[in-house]
């Protein structure tokens, strides 16, 4: 005796090409198909306990496909937040050092010798900005100076200024700077010597300040 209630066409359905049955085959309705868990995706903890009461580590060592690429995510996430705060910061430090140099007293204005008493290609020592700043004056023309620091940029050894050659030696580790710039021309160092600035007042040479860069 036949169910009068049944409707063949509920349970068959003949199309393959309905909505929702693209690629499939056999006449089964597309809501009787469910997805299924793959088992290379999702795995059982050796204990057999759900994942809510498995111990932390078990996230940050995962062993399952899909929490792996989460956790590789998010451990990716994290580095590129860490990294664009460090660069955040050191814009902001740079962006910092410059208004204070700005907002800083003017340099002292120093004596250091007079044009007689150093001949060109002559050598003079002297202190600034502050007695523990030893700088190097040397006299490349009639009325050419140049001066700086006299702490190498590598490792603060005493650089030794040789006009002849154009050049000052840090003897240290063989560094050498350019004579005419400051700027490192061999050995380890990488930045430039800080400059001095200089003026001639009638016969007096004074120091007016310092250069401070990094190329």
């Amino acid at each position: 005796m036949t169910d009068a209630s049944f409707d063949p066409r509920a349970a068959i359905d003949a199309r393959v090409d309905s909505p929702g049955r693209e690629g499939l085959t056999g006449t089964a309705p597309s809501d009787r198909y469910a997805s299924s868990a793959d088992p290379e995706d999702l795995s059982v903890a050796p204990d057999f306990r759900p994942a809510s009461v498995q111990p932390a580590w078990r996230q940050d060592f995962p062993i399952d496909w899909p929490q792996d690429h989460y956790v590789a995510r998010r451990d990716f996430t994290k580095f590129m937040i860490l990294t664009s705060a460090a660069f955040t910061a050191g814009q902001l430090w740079i962006a910092a050092q410059n208004w204070w140099r700005k907002r800083r007293a003017p340099s002292p204005v120093t004596r250091i010798t007079t044009v007689d008493e150093i001949a060109v290609g002559g050598v003079q020592v002297f202190r600034y900005p502050s007695e523990h700043d030893a700088c190097v004056l040397v006299r490349v023309g009639p009325a050419e100076w140049v001066a700086y620091s006299q702490k190498c940029t590598h490792l603060s050894c005493a650089v030794i200024p040789m006009p002849a050659e154009g050049v000052l030696h840090c003897p240290c580790h063989e560094g050498r700077f350019d004579l005419a710039t400051g700027r490192p021309i061999a050995g380890p160092p990488r930045r430039p010597l800080p400059r001095i600035t200089l003026e001639v007042r009638g016969r007096d040479v004074f120091a007016t300040g310092v250069e401070r860069r990094t190329s």
